[in-house]
């Protein structure tokens, strides 16, 4: 290996470095995200049911869009944020300039987007040096949400959301529910108001011999579970609390914080409950170092 190659491999990892720093400025003042999506963030959220062993492939580098388990480490184009990367990218680029054939990266694929698991180091010096394709071993995770470079956590979020709320109302077709007060901004939200009706639907099925309609219990959990906590999120101003939320999003919170409670204090009622979660919640009317500053200016 050549002084000149070693001296080359140096200089483009700091080149690297540079492109990393300015492209998390730049997507700061965008008030746009930089970093690598975590493979364990993204499937918590699609939850993946399937995975197929789909071999040897020829990839596009500029679809891939995160990382197992070295998300931290690049940025979102895959330069390298930390010093401690140089050793390894050096060695990776050194070879790439001898014409050295590396091992075959390893990533999962969801719906065309690739997320690595072995060979970051190696994906990084091709995004430097303007590789377009790079050889993986795939496995491929199923999913219905759509993803493509460039993607946030907070528009997959989204997306979820969305593809949930759109599922419940094909299938259920809520005529019988005000949906257009029922939003939820969180994934798994839906499904869970779903659970909700039918662990109501349960209760209020006791002692009767024909099981009533999913419908009939949605419209009995709406006016008597829903609506009354609704009530009390109202009479308590918590929303103004979480700039953002919804009251859907709130009554999911109450309810299962009033679960916790009630293990401990079985007779509380979601009114007592809201209010601790009021009085937990509400900022302070003064911190502690503007109070600081309040009391040194009457001391003078």
């Amino acid at each position: 290996m050549s002084m000149t190659d070693n001296t080359q491999s140096s200089d483009d990892f700091s080149k690297a470095r540079t492109r990393a720093l300015f492209q998390r400025l730049l997507k700061n003042l965008q008030w746009k995200n930089a970093d690598l999506l975590s493979l364990y963030e993204v499937t918590r959220i699609i939850k993946p049911k399937e995975e197929t062993y789909e071999g040897m492939k020829t990839i596009d580098v500029d679809k891939i869009v995160g990382s197992e388990g070295r998300y931290r480490d690049f940025t979102a184009a895959f330069y390298p944020r930390k010093e401690m990367l140089r050793g390894r990218w050096e060695s990776i680029d050194r070879a790439h300039y001898s014409s050295v054939i590396l091992p075959p990266i390893s990533v999962y694929e969801i719906n065309g987007v690739y997320f690595v698991r072995d060979g970051n180091h190696r994906v990084s010096v091709a995004k430097s040096q303007g590789v377009k394709f790079i050889d993986a071993e795939v496995v491929k995770l199923d999913s219905q949400i759509k993803l493509e470079p460039g993607l946030t956590m907070k528009e997959l979020k989204h997306r979820v959301v969305m593809y949930e709320r759109n599922m419940f109302l094909t299938q259920y077709k809520p005529t019988y529910l005000p949906m257009g007060e029922i939003v939820f901004t969180s994934p798994g939200a839906y499904p869970e108001m779903v659970n909700h009706i039918l662990v109501h639907k349960y209760y209020i099925n006791q002692g009767i011999k024909e099981e009533i309609p999913f419908a009939q219990a949605a419209k009995s959990w709406y006016e008597n579970v829903y609506a009354p906590i609704v009530d009390a999120i109202r009479s308590h101003k918590l929303l103004s609390l979480f700039p953002g939320n919804t009251e859907a999003d709130l009554y999911l919170w109450l309810v299962r914080r009033w679960d916790d409670v009630k293990r401990a204090k079985k007779n509380i009622t979601i009114d007592e409950v809201a209010q601790e979660f009021e009085d937990e919640n509400k900022p302070k009317k003064i911190s502690r170092k503007l109070k600081y500053i309040v009391d040194l200016l009457k001391k003078n």
